[in-house]
């Protein structure tokens, strides 16, 4: 959680206020949704807009990229939330995937940037139903492949 606790609160229309969070672009959860029911993205990279005070999508990966590819996506000194259909095959030799949520909070990002994306952590992970796994990283080493495998079991 990038080292910070924040409490969310809510108006009485059901929309977080100022102080949880940012709102949440449409094309977020369709890019979500063609990744969980069509598989047509690899992983999906967001970001916040401070100026618009909302989660935008800053890239889109194709099916055909590895993790190397989403890895290197991630700046190295910003945060951001991130989605990766990771595929593996079980012990019974069934092909299966997960859908990853990853809170990727660097210790080199701005205070202010840790806690926006700390305090509206929760709120963007509810628009998007059926993550599966959730990884919070602040290095690489913290959302390598070995932790990927170490969690679908």
């Amino acid at each position: 959680m990038c080292g910070y606790v924040y409490k969310h609160s809510f108006d009485g229309s059901g929309n977080a206020n100022a102080a949880s969070g940012m709102a949440v672009h449409d094309d977020c959860k369709l890019r979500f949704l063609e990744l969980k029911a069509k598989r047509t993205h690899r992983f999906i990279v967001y970001k916040i807009e401070e100026k618009q005070k909302q989660v935008v999508v800053e890239k889109v990966g194709e099916p055909i990229q590895t993790y190397e590819d989403f890895a290197a996506s991630l700046p190295a000194e910003e945060c951001r939330y991130a989605i990766y259909d990771f595929d593996f095959v079980t012990a019974e030799n069934c092909q299966k995937s997960k859908i990853f949520f990853i809170a990727w909070c660097p210790d080199v990002a701005k205070v202010r940037s840790k806690m926006i994306y700390a305090s509206s952590k929760d709120r963007f992970k509810r628009e998007l139903d059926g993550i599966q796994v959730e990884l919070q990283a602040t290095d690489p080493t913290e959302m390598d492949l070995d932790v990927f495998k170490s969690r679908v079991n």
